[in-house]
């Protein structure tokens, strides 16, 4: 290990011991919102009610990287493996625990919060799970977990992994550190040709490219069927539906410029307006109604169960905007939908996931910042599936013009792109092999 690694690893490590206090602050701060936050605090440190041995270990931080890691652990429970997860924030464990609640209760999967970046706190983990291997999902770059899995030699791997341009630009400056703590990894699975040669341009080994995960992630039936039911019950069937999906804090003024727009003609659309955060969720019903629209929220306009048996009455008058403020229904708005714009774009930290509304054969947009989906972004819009635009006159214009690509367009993209799960198991062995040499 260079010197100014070990320096780094040292100094990460003193920050993180020293600074516990000021992160538990934290932890309780956000745990006003959202209690979750501060429940089973003892496995931040290290420390589990519930134990395994030989486990496949997925760390999955948010919401949106569970959702990539799914299909893959379903393929690890089939082949009869035990899995255990860790999330970092409440979206992402409550979906866990959700999706994977009858392995959980048979012991097959475990969901836990993944320990704070202190090496003790690892050597807990590891004692606790002692995993075979572990898969990091996306680019989530952590020093200690990954010093700590090589020190415990437990193989651990970037998955579904891709190195940004931004990110790039970011980590060619200064020392070069990040760079350096992904060299740590034992290997990287990897989204395409270009990840891969970007991740050894820096030093990565052992790489396989596998695609994109999210092209295999299931898709909850019970939410389609509410969504074809609720369509017609709403008065929806002949009024065009646009959802904005996973909106994001500094972009809302250009969506609602754009919904103004688009509500300026006769045929005017009826609007779902999704905040990717949940602590968003008053402040967006609000933000848009003092906008000047209606605002019907799914909370306590729509039934609390969404399936094919669900009863909908339809508000007279219909409102402009259903404000989604539920978790893990995004299939249902995105089904409700005739076009999906994805949040994100029109902010420095980049668009979200524009997989799940393809999936369903929805046109996306999204705006200028796709840095953080280059793949499958770029093959999208060059197979006409998916555009990004630059303001909001822009976007208005695209969801209101008649150049839509069809069902068809989008079905073909999508047979181009899947098998990740299968390219990723045909890649295992022979990764694992080279990481144990």
């Amino acid at each position: 290990m260079p010197l100014k690694l070990r320096l780094f690893l040292g100094l990460w490590s003193a920050v993180w011991t020293l600074g516990l206090p000021l992160i538990l602050a934290y932890l309780f701060r956000r745990a006003r919102k959202d209690t979750l936050y501060s429940g089973h605090l003892a496995e931040r440190f290290g420390r589990y009610a519930t134990c395994a041995q030989s486990t496949v270990w997925i760390h999955a931080v948010s919401l949106g990287e569970f959702r990539s890691a799914v299909p893959l652990a379903r393929a690890f429970l089939e082949r009869g493996e035990t899995v255990v997860i860790t999330c970092f924030t409440p979206a992402g464990r409550r979906e866990a625990e959700k999706v994977f609640a009858p392995e959980r209760a048979e012991g097959h999967v475990h969901v836990v919060w993944v320990p704070l970046e202190t090496a003790w706190a690892y050597r807990g983990f590891f004692r606790a799970f002692a995993p075979k291997f572990g898969l990091v999902m996306e680019i989530e770059i952590w020093p200690r977990m990954v010093f700590a899995a090589r020190a415990a030699g437990v193989p651990l791997f970037m998955c579904n992994a891709q190195y940004p341009t931004k990110a790039i630009a970011r980590d060619n400056g200064g020392l070069r550190l990040r760079q350096a703590v992904m060299r740590g990894f034992a290997g990287a699975f990897v989204k395409s040709q270009l990840q891969a040669d970007r991740f050894a341009a820096v030093g990565v080994q052992n790489i396989a490219i596998t695609g994109e995960l999210r092209f295999e992630q299931p898709i909850p039936p019970a939410l389609l069927e509410a969504a074809a039911v609720a369509r017609p019950a709403l008065g929806l069937a002949e009024r065009r539906v646009i959802a904005f999906a996973s909106t994001v804090e500094g972009e809302d003024e250009t969506y609602l410029s754009a919904m103004r727009s688009l509500s300026q003609g006769a045929d005017k659309p009826f609007f779902i307006y999704v905040p990717r955060k949940p602590e968003r969720f008053g402040d967006c019903g609000a933000l848009l109604e003092a906008a000047g629209f209606s605002v019907a929220r799914r909370s306590t306009a729509l039934p609390k169960v969404l399936d094919g048996h669900a009863q909908f009455t339809a508000p007279t008058p219909l409102p402009d905007v259903l404000s989604g403020d539920s978790l893990g229904e995004m299939y249902f708005y995105l089904a409700l939908a005739d076009a999906v714009v994805v949040g994100g774009g029109f902010t420095p930290k980049g668009a979200h996931n524009i997989i799940e509304p393809l999936a369903l054969k929805k046109p996306v947009l999204t705006g200028p910042e796709i840095w953080t989906i280059e793949y499958p972004f770029v093959e999208a819009e060059a197979a006409g599936v998916a555009r990004r635009v630059k303001d909001a006159a822009e976007l208005a214009k695209a969801l209101a013009g008649p150049d839509q690509p069809t069902p068809a367009q989008i079905e073909r993209f999508f047979a181009d792109h899947a098998g990740g799960v299968d390219r990723f198991f045909a890649a295992l062995p022979g990764v694992l092999a080279n990481a144990r040499r």
